[in-house]
Parts: C-alpha cells; sequence; structure tokens
C-alpha cells in the first residue's frame, strides 16, 4: 500500500507540475530593427518592435497590398506570431500572409493569406520554419483602410552555432576568383545549405570580408547534407589579412578534408589568429571540377575597436519656415573597446546631403554632440539622417550600425507673406510655323500665405523680344492665368520662352530665387497637336498635392515619379475636386488618371462627376484594367498582375465626348461625389479639344462611331502569362479627338522612357 500511495503521489506530482518554458518561449523581435513598405505621418515601422503597445505603425491609406517586416539579425528557428493592436481598439479583422526569408530580398509563405481578429492580439501558429526576415503582407483591414500594428511578437529559439563563439561572416560580403553559372560567392554566406559557391577553375578562392579584425577560434564550412551529395574530399588552404595590411597570409596549411553526408556534410576547422578578412583557396574537388561551398561560417569575437554610431538627431527651431535657418545636432558615440581617430558625420535631408560636421578622436565609450548649419529650406517634409565616417576613415568593428534616421520628419512651413511661382507657360499656337503670330497665357500661382497686394509684371522672354504684362494682385494658394500682352513672330529653329513672376520686383517675397520657368518652343517642326493639355497641380484643387522628391527620385508604388511634371493631386474625399479654367474651344476631354486596382488583381472600373462652370455634366468613367503591373524588374515581361508592394504603370486615360462645345474661360471641374466609389482617385491632367463634328449619315451606311461615346478597338499587344493583358485603343478622330491612335498619349513621364 506505501508503494502505491508513493507512486500515486508522483503521478500527480508529474500532472501538476509547472510546464518548463521552451526555448520557443522567446519574443526574438524585441527591439529589433522593423521596416515596411509605407508608413503615415509619425506611425513608423519602429513601432512594432518598440514594446509598447500604445505606439503603432500604419500604412499608407487606401493602397492595398501594404507590408511590415523585422529582421531577427540572424536565422531563427520559429513557429508562432503575436500581432497586437493598441487596447482600447475596436475589434477588427486584417487578412494577411505571412512570408520569411533569409536574405531580405527573396520570400516564401509560412502561413497562407488568412483573416485574423484582433481583440486587440491575434496570435498566429505555424509548423517551425528557420528564417531571418518574418513579413506580414497585409491586404484587407476591417477597421481602418491600411495595414496596422502596434506589436509584432515573433517567438521561437535562435539557432546554435557549431563552431562556438558568434558567426563573424553572417551578412559580411563574400568575393570569389571565379564562379560557375549562378553559384555565385554570395551563396556562401546566405545561410541556406540549399544554395552553393562553386569555383569554374583551380586554383579557387573564396573570400570573407569581415570589415575588421577578429580573435578567430575556428571555421566551419557546409555543403548540402541530402545523400543525392555524394562523399568527396576538398583540398583547401586557410589565409587571412589582417586589417592595416595589404597581402594575405597562412593562417592553417593545406590539407584535405572530407565531406560526408553521413556526417553532415560538414568540416571544422580550428584557426587561431587574427584577421578581417579569411579566404579559402581550393586546389582539388573529387566531387566536381571546382571548389564548393554552401555555408562559409567564421567564429571568434571581434577584436579591440573603435565603432561609431550616432545615437541621436534633432535640429533648431523646432518648427522652421522657409526663411529661417535650421542647425542639426548628433551625438557621435564609439561604442567599440579602441580609441577612434577624428572622422566626420554627414548630413542628409532625404538622399541630399546638407552639410558635414568634423568629429574629433573619441576614446572608447566616449561621445561628442556635433553641430551644423543647413541654411533655409524651402516649405515641404523632410526625412533626416546622419551618417558617421561615411568615408570609411576609421576602421571599426561594425560598419553597418554608422547611420541615425530621426524618427521623426522635419517640416518646414510657408514663410509669412506672398510668394510668385511661374507654374506653366502656353503657346497659341503651341507649334508654329515660321512667321507665325504666336501669344502666351502665363499661369502665376502665390504659393505663400498672404496677398502679393500689389500689380505686379509678368514677363515673357522669347527670340529677343520681351513683353510685359501688369498682373493684379493674387490671393494666397491662388493662380492666375495672365494673358500676355503682345505677341512673338516665329523664326526658323524656335527659341526659349522664359517666363518671370514680379520681374520689377514690386512685391518682397519669402523666396526671390523661384519665380522664373523656361521651357522650348519648336517652329517648323515636330508634331502639331490640335488639344490643349492641363496639368493639375496648376488647376484650382481641393485635394492632396503629390510631388517627387527634389531629385525626381524614382521609386515602385509612387504616383508622383509617374506623374507628368512628377506632380498630380489626389481626391481621398467626397467633395474634393480639380478645376481647370479653358483657354480654347472644347467639345472632348480626355483625364489621365489613376484609381486602385482590384484586391486580387484585374482592375477595376469607377466614375468621376465632371462639372462646367458649376453645373453638371456628365460621369467620366475610368478604370485601372489596363494599369497596376507589378515586381521589381524594369523588364515588361517579367511583371505580374498578382498584386504586392512594387507596383508600375499607375496611371491609364479616359476621353469623352461631350454633349455641347464649351468656350474659352469655362471653368471644368472633376470632382468626386457620394457616388463615385473608388478608394482615390489620382488626377494627372486633362486635355481639352474641339473635334470635328459628326458625319452626316449616308443611306444604308452602317452607323456613324460618333453614334456612340468613343468607340474603341481593343488588341491584345502581350499574353496574360507575362502580365495582365494590355490594350492598343483606336478611337474615332471624329468621336473621341485626333490623337489616339496606338493607345494615346506620349508617355512623358514614364520611368521606362525617362
Amino acid at each position: 500500500m506505501r508503494a502505491l500511495l508513493a507512486a500515486l503521489a508522483l503521478l500527480i506530482g508529474l500532472l501538476v507540475a509547472p510546464p518548463a518554458h521552451a526555448a520557443a518561449d522567446t519574443n526574438l523581435a524585441a527591439g529589433r530593427s522593423a521596416t515596411a513598405g509605407s508608413f503615415t505621418d509619425v506611425y513608423r515601422a519602429a513601432n512594432v518592435t518598440d514594446g509598447n503597445q500604445a505606439t503603432y505603425w500604419e500604412s499608407a491609406n487606401n493602397a492595398f497590398p501594404q507590408w511590415v517586416q523585422v529582421d531577427l539579425g540572424a536565422s531563427a528557428s520559429v513557429s508562432k506570431l503575436v500581432l497586437k493592436l493598441p487596447s482600447g481598439w475596436p475589434v477588427r479583422t486584417q487578412t494577411l500572409s505571412v512570408q520569411g526569408s533569409t536574405n531580405g530580398s527573396t520570400f516564401s509563405t509560412i502561413a497562407a493569406s488568412a483573416t485574423h481578429t484582433f481583440d486587440p492580439a491575434a496570435t498566429i501558429t505555424f509548423g517551425t520554419t528557420t528564417t531571418r526576415y518574418v513579413r506580414l503582407q497585409i491586404t484587407a483591414n476591417s477597421g481602418w483602410p491600411a495595414g496596422q500594428l502596434s506589436e509584432f511578437e515573433v517567438w521561437g529559439s535562435p539557432l546554435g552555432n557549431p563552431g562556438g563563439g558568434t558567426n563573424l561572416a553572417l551578412g559580411k560580403a563574400m568575393a570569389a576568383s571565379s564562379h560557375t553559372q549562378s553559384y555565385v560567392a554570395a551563396n556562401a554566406n546566405d545561410d541556406n545549405v540549399q544554395t552553393y559557391w562553386e569555383g569554374a577553375a583551380y586554383p579557387g578562392t573564396l573570400t570573407a570580408q569581415l570589415g575588421a579584425n577578429a580573435d578567430l577560434t575556428s571555421i566551419t564550412l557546409k555543403l548540402n547534407p541530402d545523400p543525392v551529395w555524394a562523399r568527396r574530399t576538398q583540398t583547401i588552404q586557410v589565409l587571412g589579412r589582417e586589417q592595416s595590411a595589404t597581402a594575405f597570409t597562412t593562417l592553417v596549411p593545406q590539407a584535405t578534408y572530407t565531406f560526408d553526408p553521413a556526417t553532415g556534410n560538414t568540416v571544422t576547422i580550428p584557426v587561431t589568429a587574427k584577421a578581417a578578412d579569411v579566404r579559402l583557396q581550393i586546389t582539388a574537388n573529387t566531387g566536381a571540377p571546382g571548389g564548393q561551398i554552401a555555408e562559409f561560417q567564421i567564429f571568434g569575437t571581434p577584436a579591440a575597436n573603435p565603432d561609431l554610431t550616432v545615437t541621436n538627431l534633432t535640429w533648431s527651431p523646432a518648427s522652421p519656415t522657409a526663411t529661417t535657418a535650421i542647425t542639426l545636432s548628433s551625438t557621435v558615440k564609439n561604442a567599440g573597446t579602441a580609441a577612434s581617430a577624428a572622422t566626420s558625420v554627414n548630413f542628409y535631408a532625404g538622399a541630399t546631403k546638407v552639410g558635414t560636421a568634423a568629429v574629433g578622436a573619441l576614446a572608447a565609450g566616449a561621445s561628442t554632440s556635433v553641430s551644423v548649419n543647413i541654411g533655409t529650406r524651402r516649405p515641404g517634409t523632410y526625412q533626416l539622417s546622419a551618417k558617421a565616417d561615411e568615408e570609411g576613415e576609421v576602421v571599426e568593428q561594425n560598419e553597418s550600425n554608422n547611420t541615425f534616421t530621426a524618427p521623426a520628419s522635419l517640416e518646414v512651413a510657408e514663410a509669412p507673406g506672398p510668394d510668385l511661382q511661374i507654374v506653366g507657360v502656353s503657346a497659341t499656337p503651341p507649334n508654329p510655323a515660321i512667321g507665325e503670330r504666336v501669344t502666351f497665357t502665363v499661369a502665376v500661382k502665390n504659393r505663400g500665405t498672404s496677398t502679393t497686394g500689389a500689380t505686379t509684371v509678368t514677363r515673357v522672354a522669347v527670340g529677343g523680344t520681351t513683353l510685359d504684362t501688369q498682373t493684379p494682385p493674387i490671393a494666397a494658394g491662388a493662380t492666375a492665368n495672365v494673358a500676355v500682352g503682345g505677341g512673338w513672330t516665329a523664326t526658323s529653329g524656335g527659341a526659349t520662352i522664359t517666363a518671370t513672376a514680379d520681374a520689377t520686383d514690386a512685391v518682397d517675397e519669402t523666396d526671390e530665387d523661384n519665380n522664373t520657368h523656361s521651357q522650348q518652343i519648336a517652329v517648323g517642326r515636330g508634331a502639331s497637336v490640335p488639344y490643349v493639355e492641363y496639368e493639375a497641380e496648376s488647376a484650382v484643387y481641393q485635394g492632396t498635392l503629390l510631388q517627387s522628391d527634389p531629385l525626381r527620385t524614382y521609386g515602385h508604388t509612387n504616383f508622383a515619379t509617374e506623374s507628368s511634371g512628377r506632380k498630380s493631386v489626389r481626391l481621398n474625399s467626397t467633395g474634393q475636386y480639380v478645376e481647370f479654367t479653358s483657354r480654347n474651344q472644347a467639345n472632348s476631354i480626355v483625364v489621365r488618371n489613376s484609381i486602385p486596382d482590384a484586391p486580387g488583381g484585374g482592375g477595376i472600373e469607377a466614375t468621376i462627376s465632371l462639372y462646367a462652370d458649376g453645373t453638371f455634366v456628365r460621369k467620366l468613367t475610368l478604370s485601372s484594367r489596363h494599369s497596376w503591373l507589378y515586381g521589381t524588374s524594369d523588364d515588361p515581361e517579367a511583371l505580374t498582375n498578382t498584386p504586392q508592394a512594387d507596383a508600375r504603370r499607375l496611371f491609364d486615360e479616359s476621353h469623352a465626348l461631350l454633349s455641347r462645345s464649351y468656350p474659352p474661360g469655362t471653368k471644368f471641374r472633376i470632382q468626386r461625389d457620394a457616388d463615385d466609389t473608388a478608394a482615390f482617385y489620382i488626377i494627372d491632367l486633362i486635355d481639352l479639344e474641339q473635334v470635328a463634328p459628326r458625319p452626316s449619315a449616308l443611306p444604308n451606311a452602317p452607323p456613324s462611331p460618333s453614334t456612340a461615346p468613343c468607340p474603341t478597338t481593343a488588341t491584345t499587344t502581350r499574353p496574360p502569362s507575362s502580365g495582365r493583358s494590355r490594350t492598343t485603343r483606336t478611337a474615332s478622330s471624329t468621336a473621341c479627338g485626333s490623337r489616339r491612335a496606338s493607345g494615346g498619349r506620349r508617355r512623358r513621364s514614364s520611368p521606362t522612357t525617362r
């Protein structure tokens, strides 16, 4: 009986004993770097790993799909995600898939797309997988038209290092003397034994560039352990280069090593040395005509060296205007184990370097504050960053942590006062013949915060002729279309048109350097077009102006970089509009626009409302069925219809024949009304044209093409397997304008033809 009771007690103890914490119960994402395809305002990706559930990331609105990802720093074994929204938020669902990658560029699916309830958290479990980068691809949110996340927890366990110490080669550059086919050096450092480097000849060298000295303990060389890899031997010499040297020396003499899938296909070579570069020199391989390495791991500890980091970045004044000089300040710290020589820190606004400050010598652990005056900046939003030792003057333990990006953006406001800018010049006719008289209309915008308050002179200089026109005061934010008095007689070869606002300096402006605009006019050559083009950004609008950065940097899913003139207007809300004042007689309209793709690709159709002088004219039907291609390749045949973060070919054109002709001076308004249901509308420009009257019907003749608005003939120009089937549309010139052949406009702003 005593033995039975003891056995029962032991059994009960086993049943009620608290479970031990498994290694998988570690949030590997805490404090790690997070990035996203987009963000809104201050809701940046870094918020998802800051341990604070009250802060959150939010993607760009009305622009699914969106993604956010965490870099775990090294490949790890993961099996669960815990995704959180701020406490107190209403319950919502988000549709998302989980993707993983070992290199940050090629992703595979870990968990298929599914709808998850956030109340306020959602847990996703899956089979244990090895990955470094974990990405959420979000396609829907029932609570808000954007991806949202406050905490991105990745639960699992780090992988052990068989060589002891830290694998110093992970993430470092690899170089080889040669390679065969696609078996490049980088494959030996991607944390994936299924890819490998293979040399093209003997001797073959494979070099890991650590960047700074390390005290080495061993190296581990791996091939794929799959039994299809036969047992083989390779003859290998290990060499190294100390950071201050130029030549390599022998660390381990040449020897023959056996790689056998039965024992893991792994070789570990003890190394006791100090080196910044480690090289394998392979002279024989019984399994292939060149050296082969799937993973080249180097173990040890970083040697004593400086490590420069930037720990903060601020600016003064906190809320500058366009006339306020701005000072940037940052703190540079030597987080390394040895003193640092003098160097510098560069400051950037976006991709533009705006200043450099000297950084003196720093002892290990020491910090210093530096500042630079970057002068004034034009109104706008600037992402600021600072980069220590960008020129590489100091050898560091870690060369990848020298950059700091300010968590908030610098906002430069318009300075009080007027600011005139030429936003467009049109010539009539736009392509004159030699000897023809040409007149000009100049669009002058007051970008400032107050009226000009005085009459100014708008000047046009062309081909030796100067034309001055008195311009009445212009209200803040308004644009005046100034009909310039007089004209110019076109001469052979064309000329440069230079328009200047406030040419006599009658008004004190907040920016006196943006008053001039120049463009060319061709005479006696080039295409003569019968329509007049109007840019949305030069019109009167209520909406959001989209514009590219000063360098016109191209980026995927970027409407501004695909817009004519790199600017367009976005209409998000009911009642928002773009209003154009016509300068020509017109009975037809073409709208270059973008509306969202369908969630699964294939495009949608949606209406938008057209008004003339405040009176509703008709609905215009817009379409995205022939736009929105996806992918990162510049090869059109490599693009796809499947929605993803990287999109291009965002715009298309819609055209309509109007029921009557409208005189110059008509105010055409494109407006989003309550029954216009697309998530957003991007308006780039319109063309207005007076087309020929409808032809008279003849007995027994087929119906005129003009009996239906804008008939088209569609011809597929690409097979669906290589991307969305594109169509070439040819419209009747008498019904829809004279330039519809071959699909319409010349794409001045297309990144593929830029």
